[in-house]
């Protein structure tokens, strides 16, 4: 009898100098380094000058799901405003796209930005990263730019949802 192999996925929020987001990091800087033409070391630089307490609570968070153990995706959300979470870093190690990570990642964040009482999501993606475009859009997010436009004009691609906290109000 043959066994099927398991795959277990876990889901961790962490701090932004533990050592499961390290490859989140690393690899977000080879990404975006080859997409914008910057050092992998300019872009690491760039992204650990955010301060650690930003994706850590009350006010944020870091999570990176592992799968066997291993990081294979991840993403982070900062306060905005008073009402408002901004998603960063949202990332998938490359050997593991396509699988529904991003999704997975996104629903996390988003029931995560929920419970800390956020009502709005708000974030923006590179002009060069059409995959990325194509998750939030899938996802339910509002493109805040004209998407007729060349993505190199639009610059930095704003996007935004509005959370369903499961509050209705009754009308007569």
């Amino acid at each position: 009898m043959t066994r099927g192999l398991s795959t277990i996925r876990r889901a961790h929020w962490v701090a932004q100098d533990d050592p499961l987001a390290a490859p989140l990091l690393a690899e977000l800087a080879l990404e975006y380094s080859s997409r914008y033409g910057r050092t992998p070391g300019e872009v690491h630089t760039d992204l650990r000058g955010y301060p650690a307490a930003h994706f850590a609570p009350p006010e944020g968070g870091l999570l990176v799901v592992t799968q066997d153990g291993e990081p294979v995706a991840g993403g982070a959300f900062q306060q905005f405003d008073a009402t408002t979470a901004e998603l960063k870093r949202i990332w998938t190690a490359r050997e593991h796209r396509r699988r529904g990570l991003g999704r997975f990642v996104l629903e996390r964040l988003e029931a995560e930005i929920a419970a800390r009482g956020y009502r709005r999501v708000y974030l923006t993606t590179g002009p060069r990263q059409p995959e990325a475009v194509g998750l939030y859009l899938a996802a339910g997010y509002l493109a805040l730019y004209d998407p007729a436009l060349p993505a190199e004009v639009v610059g930095p691609h704003p996007f935004e949802k509005f959370l369903d906290l499961g509050e209705w109000e009754a009308t007569a």
